[in-house]
Order: C-alpha cells, then sequence, then structure tokens
C-alpha cells in the first residue's frame, strides 16, 4: 500500500489543536527561561552553595600546643608531630592479606579493623590516632586504595611520672584533661586556623583557595617548679612509702621567700605518657585534693595565738600531770605523762594537755579567726583544678571540748598543701603568703598575721622539736639548722576512729637563721612497724632539705659534720 495514500495522513486536524500545541510548547520553553533566570540571577548563591558542597571543603590548620616549661626553662611538655590513618571505607581496595598486614602495624585485631571497613554507611572513618610516624611511613608505603593520612600532634612528657600530678595530661586531642593542661587550656591550646581548598572525592586537594583564619600558637608556660628539686622530692617520698609499706604519700616544696611551689609528688602516681589501665587512686593530686585532720602540727598555731594574745611567753608553766584532762564526759591524753611543762617544751613534746589548756585560755572567735587568716577553711587561690577548701566549722558551734580537740588537729581538716602553706607565718617573720605554680617575676608581699616577735618565738620553739629531746631529731639536716612539727592522727573510720591508721605528717622549714624552704610531708596508713610522723615523715623532709638547699646553693647555718641519729629506744615520741 501507498504510504502517502494512508487514511491517517489523509486526516485534517483541526486548526486549533495545531495553534495549542503551538502554545504549549512556547510556554515549556518559556517557563524553562523563567526558571533559568530565575537561578542565575536571583538564586544564585544557592547554586553556588550546592555545588561549593560537592568540591570545596574548609580544612582546620592545627595550632601547636604551648610548652610547659620549669622555672629554669627545662621542657616539661611539649606536642611532637604524629600521624592518625582514616578510611573511606567503600574506596578501600586491599586483599586479606593486606589488610591482616595493616592490622599489625595498626596494633589493632584484625576482626575490629574488617568490622571498621566494613561499615559502608560511613565516608569517614578513623582506623588509628596518634600513630609514630615511621609507623604511619610503612602504612603509606602500602599504597592501599582508600587509605588516607593526616597530620596531628601528640603531648610528650619527658620526666613521666616524677612530674604527672602537677602537669596531668592530655586527651587524644590535646585538650587538657587535668592538672596544669587542665588549668591552663585556653593559654596553652591557642587557636587553630582555616584555609578552603577544592578536593576530589577520594579527599585529595586539588587547589588550594584561600586562607580564612591565620592559626595561633599556643603560649609556652614557665612553671615555679625546679627540675632538680622536683626529683629529689619524688625519690625520696617514693623511697618512704615501699619503706614503711604507706597506702600513699604526698610531699610539696614551697618557697618561703616567694610562695612559689618548687616541687609537689603524690603516691601512687602514673606516667602521662603512657595511660593504659589508669586508675582513680592514681590520679589523685593528694596534696591538693585530700584533706585530713592534721594532728599535732596544728599545735604552733595555737601556741602562737596564745603568745600574740599576750596569754602566755615561752617560759610559762602548764601543768600536764597526770597526762590526763577531763572535758565534761571526754578526756584527752598525752602519749606519755611529762608532768610541768614549760610552752616551749609542749611544743617540743607535742603534749595534747598543755596546748588544750592554752587553747581553753583564748577567745572561741579568735581561735577561729587566727585558723581562717592562715587558710583553713578556704579554697587556696592557686590556679589549679580540684584545690579543696578543707573543714574549719563556723566559731559559734564550737563546744569547749570542739575547741580543745581542734588545738592540737582534731575536728578541723585541711590539704597538706594548706598546711605548708599555713607554716609561712613561721617562717617569714609573721606573714602569710599564697602559695603559686607560676614562676614569679615580681616581689611577693604577704599578709601580715603574727608579730614578728612572735614569729621569731616560735622559730626556736619549733627548732627545739627537731633536736634532742624533741619530737623530730630525724629532721635535722647536715650543715642546717631546721624547725618544724610532727603530727600522727588516727585515720576516721565509720562513726568513729580507727585504732591501727594513721596518717603521718611533719612539716617544717629551713635554714632557721633565714628560711628559705618550707616542706610538708605526709604518709597514709604506714604499715611497716612505724607510724608516728618523727619516724617515717620527718626523714623525708632531711633529705629532701638537705638535697634542696644544696641545689639551690643556700649557704650554710649549722656545723657540716655528721649529726648523731637516736636509737629507736631513744626516740621521743609525740602524742597523737
Amino acid at each position: 500500500m501507498n504510504s502517502s495514500k494512508s487514511p491517517v495522513l489523509l486526516l485534517r486536524l483541526p486548526l486549533w489543536r495545531s495553534r495549542m500545541m503551538l502554545v504549549l510548547v512556547c510556554a515549556g520553553f518559556a517557563g524553562l527561561i523563567a526558571r533559568a533566570v530565575y537561578l542565575q540571577a536571583f538564586n544564585n548563591d544557592f547554586l553556588q552553595q550546592k555545588g561549593e558542597s560537592r568540591y570545596s571543603r574548609v580544612i582546620e590548620i592545627s595550632a601547636s600546643r604551648g610548652r610547659i616549661t620549669d622555672r629554669h626553662g627545662e621542657i616539661l611538655a611539649s606536642s611532637t608531630p604524629v600521624k592518625s590513618v582514616w578510611a573511606i571505607p567503600d574506596d578501600v581496595k586491599a586483599s586479606r592479606e593486606e589488610r591482616r598486614e595493616l592490622a599489625r602495624h595498626l596494633s589493632m585485631p584484625f576482626e575490629e579493623l574488617e568490622a571498621r571497613l566494613a561499615d559502608s554507611d560511613r565516608e569517614f572513618v578513623y582506623l588509628k590516632r596518634q600513630l609514630p610516624p615511621e609507623v604511619a611511613d610503612r602504612i603509606a608505603a602500602m599504597k592501599i586504595p582508600g587509605l588516607y593520612q593526616q597530620r596531628e600532634y601528640r603531648r610528650y612528657y619527658p620526666a613521666g611520672e616524677v612530674t604527672a600530678h602537677v602537669l596531668g595530661f592530655t586527651g587524644v586531642d590535646e585538650t587538657g584533661q587535668e592538672g596544669i593542661e587542665l588549668a591552663f587550656q585556653d593559654e596553652l591550646s591557642g587557636r587553630a586556623g582555616s584555609r578552603r581548598v577544592i578536593k576530589d572525592r577520594r579527599g585529595n586537594i586539588i587547589e588550594d583557595v584561600a586562607a580564612l583564619r591565620t592559626p595561633r600558637d599556643g603560649r609556652d608556660i614557665a612553671l615555679s617548679l625546679d627540675s632538680k628539686i622536683q626529683y629529689i622530692a619524688y625519690r625520696e617520698l617514693k623511697a618512704a612509702v615501699e619503706e614503711h609499706r604507706a597506702k600513699a604519700g604526698g610531699i610539696v616544696v614551697l618557697d618561703a621567700v616567694s610562695g612559689e611551689v618548687l616541687a609537689l609528688a603524690n603516691l601512687p602516681v602514673y606516667n602521662p605518657n603512657n595511660r593504659a589501665g589508669l586508675s582513680g587512686a592514681q590520679l589523685r593530686n593528694r596534696v591538693l585534693t585530700d584533706s585530713f585532720e592534721p594532728g599535732s602540727t596544728m599545735k604552733p598555731f595555737t601556741a602562737a595565738l596564745a603568745l600574740e594574745l599576750g596569754r602566755v611567753t615561752p617560759a610559762t608553766v602548764i601543768q600536764t600531770a597526770p597526762g590526763k584532762l577531763s572535758i565534761g564526759a571526754a578526756t584527752i591524753s598525752d602519749a606519755h605523762p611529762h608532768g610541768a611543762l614549760t610552752v616551749a617544751e609542749v611544743i617540743q613534746k607535742s603534749s595534747n594537755v598543755g596546748t588544750a589548756k592554752m587553747a581553753l585560755g583564748i577567745e572561741r572567735q579568735d581561735m577561729w579567726e587566727m585558723f581562717n587568716r592562715v587558710g583553713f577553711g578556704q579554697v587556696p587561690r592557686v590556679t589549679f583544678p580540684g584545690a579543696v577548701a578543707g573543714r574549719l566549722r563556723p566559731a559559734k558551734t564550737w563546744r569547749p571540748i570542739e575547741q580543745a580537740t581542734m588545738s592540737y588537729g582534731y575536728g578541723l581538716s585541711a590539704s597538706l598543701l594548706q598546711i605548708a602553706a599555713a607554716y609561712s607565718i613561721f617562717a617569714r617573720d609573721g606573714d602569710f603568703i599564697t602559695p603559686t605554680f607560676i614562676k614569679s617575676t615580681k616581689p611577693a608581699f604577704g599578709t601580715p598575721v603574727l608579730h614578728p616577735d612572735v614569729a621569731l618565738e616560735m622559730r626556736r620553739m619549733l627548732e627545739l622539736a627537731t633536736g634532742p629531746g624533741g619530737t623530730a631529731p630525724r629532721a635535722r639536716t647536715i650543715g642546717y639548722r631546721v624547725a618544724g612539727k610532727t603530727g600522727t592522727a588516727h585515720k576516721q573510720e565509720g562513726g568513729g576512729y580507727a585504732e591501727t591508721k594513721y596518717r603521718s605528717s611533719f612539716v617544717g622549714f629551713a635554714p632557721v637563721s633565714s628560711p628559705r624552704l618550707i616542706i610538708a610531708v605526709m604518709l597514709d596508713e604506714p604499715g611497716a612497724g612505724r607510724h608516728y610522723g618523727g619516724d617515717v615523715a620527718a626523714p623525708v623532709f632531711s633529705a629532701v632539705a638537705g638535697g634542696a638547699l644544696r641545689v639551690l646553693g643556700v649557704a650554710p647555718d649549722a656545723p657540716m659534720k655528721p649529726i648523731a641519729m637516736p636509737s629507736e629506744a631513744q626516740l621521743v615520741k609525740e602524742s597523737t
């Protein structure tokens, strides 16, 4: 059949239908033109944004975290470059053997690596953070498609556990978690920068477009610590904790002139470079975060207040016989009866009865104000996280027995740092000085608490406590006159006090002629047969004071000859 004679072709369409089709086609084109004009002229930002989202990226430029140094510029914490390995799971092309080798390099179980790479719903997954550069180089040499690396920094602490409780540590993103790292996070971290780049789907940078923000490196922090004194303090504390099988221990060394913390150490401790298996007991900075009843280390404050108010003189005689004092239904006892003692001998022999009698001759408000002015019951004004205030109840709530027991260190609590700082009034002619962990560049000014003559009298009494007949002859140091006070306090347990658990301490300063160092030592639950502060804590003070004063080049003020230490039977025990 001839196609030209087909009935369909011979059909005549109505004119209106052809015109309608023309109008519809023109309307369609007009709509497309209008849409194009709208998108390109009036909504261009939207299209630009959608386009850039497919190829443009803003990448962060890390800022280098500031270093932490000791007072002499020795580096205590710094950041070292490391690599992190990440992947686009869908793009990873590796044989089973290659994945096994990769798992070995990453120190990761093969099953865990497989699980991460099987997560096809994610376009980005970290395989390992903070790898050493040499390990990252071995992984890069495998040339596995879909595997990428980025540069990061890892914090390194050269002194390890020796400075752990002061410095603290950072997390995987170099954010401070503990100690100075946390306290000075803003100063140390600086500010990250950023750049706009063009990347392909595989994450490769095709073009560097522009810098959006310049990175600002963190500020270096110079601490007040002296690395040599810090090592001496840590070494001697560790030896004492091990020798006496103590549960824990702490030590702090203050510069009596400036208030700077020259050393601070605790046990148990941890290595901030390897925190696997870290426990809460290891993390605790006991010198600042643990408060305890100070025991006999509080007696000098009671005696000093009595002297300041004119209630007694160093030669005033106090009858302590028969070694007991009843107040209501309670009885205060001395470890050994002494009879009549002068005020100086009350401190030398550490008499509870003599101290309580001095306290009961003082208004309780005056006693509270004395304790408060030297920092008890207040959070120390140090830039350090976790420092505690301890406990000092208002004077109006004190009963006579409570005022008596507080005079020798029961019924109130304080941290070791608070006690060390409080002793500055004896070492600094009556001035109280606030401790600091930052290297000082200006002269330090204290707050007057005692008359200088009273502070001088207290230095003489506290020196007697470290001499023959005192409670701490083992605190003596070759070449230097030392002064201080022991403390042996029963630990609270349940609703009362444990009979065989003690906190043993010694707080002192040296040299007496011109005090330079204040050192406080505490051992928690010594368990090798000795528990008096004069036995277990005073020898730590002696070793640290001697070593630190020589490091500082302080001139001796006593004969440079061996000191005859008393035998076990000759040691005078302080009251508890």
